[in-house]
């Protein structure tokens, strides 16, 4: 007796089909899962047959096969639980045959034949969607998030009894299940913050805005206490929203993390990420036995905020030069090589030294030159080229920490991001860019034309402090996006010397 079932799996982000063979023979009983199982997925053979039998339904107590197609990839995680079960039921004949070629089925079965969520369900239903699928049967838990996708009839189920009533066309779903479902928005950050509660700090105000608007990477330097933790914390208010691509795009990755509440559906503001410094390299990239997406990819269309950036380990922060100009990740191992997105704005605080109080007019500093050297050494170069933006915080004084802020909002500024960010769409419409961080040697040429006194400014810039050839190129996109922000169709010198100024530590090491 032969039943085949078809199921999900995830490969990166990207869900796949799975065709489950149940195979019911005589002899001693045995229960045997092939095709490349994980742990979790060997144990299905326990939680399968108590579900089974403590739903009431009769186990074939003598030898099973189960085998899972492709059998060259890597089965994990406990989704495969129901459609194993089904298939056992169906090579039994306990559930009509019929429709089990247009069926999809996941979801994990607990002990008591109940149906538990899964993760990557939004993955798995573009699949089933892309696969032709007609019907998708899963957790009821996993609804919110399946539900985001059209063009596939969900059937959520509660148990195991409910799974088999349906394929006898006994059951189906209620319209109270989907009319009472609440699509949840759930936001990355639990928070709003608001640039008009920082006082002061005008500067570093006007570089996140122009960080915002083109995309770019931004290093904050000042002592402790001046506010550059504060200033990151707002830059998501001030980036455009999310489109749906990107929405779906980012809960896929949240998904296959584990990282989605219970129903929650579609992430809808875009991601903050910040990393304690004694994550290692795994943590950050992503990594594992079976790779899994890390901070970077977390991060994915939002801010990956790196605090006191000195203090992380030198090989920790190198693995961040790759997914800066690729914007993905790629993970090789023996068995697979994965790769997951990882376009984010790079925004980083640290101090100027040891000790905070370089240069600070109000405290003096205790660190002598061998120790700034050595702490400022830590951040190579080829890593502080790719900071687009590079801005002193100096610690302010003499504030009335009372008073009303005065300073514009979050949403003020957003809606200039917005208009810049607008106008970089049209001029890369049919383009692999999508805002001017990411534009290559082709487009630089055809949208950030100089006239020839600004050329010889950035000419003489590089010479005098020794710039390399990508912080050339990068004034150059900043001098765009500042261009784009005053609504000029080329690049003045103005543009050109606020761009320059916003390489500090690089002009002081030069």
């Amino acid at each position: 007796m032969l039943a085949k079932v078809e199921s999900m799996a995830v490969n990166g982000i990207d869900g796949y089909l799975v065709l489950i063979e149940v195979d019911l023979g005589g002899g001693m009983p045995s229960f045997d899962i092939v095709g490349l199982p994980d742990m979790a997925v060997r144990e299905a053979r326990d939680r399968v047959r108590a579900a089974i039998t403590n739903s009431k339904l009769e186990f074939h107590f003598h030898r099973i096969t189960a085998n899972m197609a492709p059998a060259n990839i890597k089965k994990e995680g406990s989704g495969f639980d129901l459609p194993i079960a089904i298939g056992i039921l169906a090579a039994k004949g306990d559930v009509k045959p019929d429709k089990l070629q247009e069926m999809v089925f996941v979801g994990e079965l607990a002990l008591d034949g109940s149906v538990r969520p899964v993760n990557g369900m939004l993955s798995m239903t573009l699949a089933a969607r892309a696969a032709n699928k007609k019907y998708l049967v899963f957790p009821i838990a996993n609804l919110a998030e399946a539900s985001v996708i059209p063009g596939i009839e969900l059937i959520p189920v509660e148990n195991l009894l409910q799974v088999c009533d349906f394929l006898n066309g006994i059951w189906t779903p209620g319209h109270e299940v989907f009319e009472n479902l609440s699509i949840n928005q759930v936001a990355v950050t639990t928070e709003a913050y608001d640039l008009a509660d920082v006082k002061g700090q005008e500067q570093a105000k006007r570089a996140l805005e122009i960080a915002a608007a083109g995309g770019h990477n931004l290093l904050m330097i000042g002592p402790p206490g001046s506010g550059k933790t504060m200033l990151a914390r707002r830059l998501p208010g001030i980036l455009p929203p999310l489109c749906q691509e990107e929405s779906i795009e980012i809960t896929k990755i949240y998904s296959i993390s584990g990282l989605m509440s219970q129903g929650h559906s579609l992430i809808q503001q875009r991601p903050f990420r910040s990393p304690h410094h004694t994550t290692s390299p795994a943590g950050l990239i992503g990594g594992g036995r079976i790779p899994h997406p890390g901070e970077v990819s977390l991060a994915h269309h939002g801010v990956l905020f790196l605090d006191e950036l000195p203090e992380f380990p030198r090989e920790v922060l190198e693995v961040l030069r790759q997914p800066l100009e690729d914007g993905k990740v790629t993970i090789a191992r023996a068995a697979m090589c994965l790769s997951f997105p990882a376009r984010f704005m790079l925004t980083a605080a640290m101090n100027p030294c040891p000790c905070g109080f370089l240069g600070d007019p109000y405290k003096s500093c205790s660190c002598n030159p061998l120790q700034i050297h050595r702490y400022q050494s830590r951040i190579s170069g080829p890593l502080l080229d790719r900071f687009d933006i590079q801005i002193e915080v100096p610690r302010l004084q003499e504030i009335d920490f009372d008073s009303t802020p005065t300073a514009e909002t979050s949403a003020v500024i957003r809606s200039r991001v917005e208009i810049a960010r607008r106008n970089q769409q049209q001029r890369f419409e049919g383009r692999s860019c999508f805002c001017n961080a990411q534009m290559g040697s082709k487009d630089l040429k055809e949208f950030c034309k100089m006239e020839p006194s600004g050329k010889e400014l950035l000419r003489q810039a590089v010479q005098r402090y020794n710039l390399s050839a990508r912080a050339y190129t990068r004034i150059l996109k900043v001098a765009r996006t500042i261009a784009d922000l005053d609504g000029a169709v080329e690049i003045d010198l103005e543009h050109l010397g606020e761009a320059i100024q916003y390489r500090s530590l690089e002009t002081k090491r030069g």
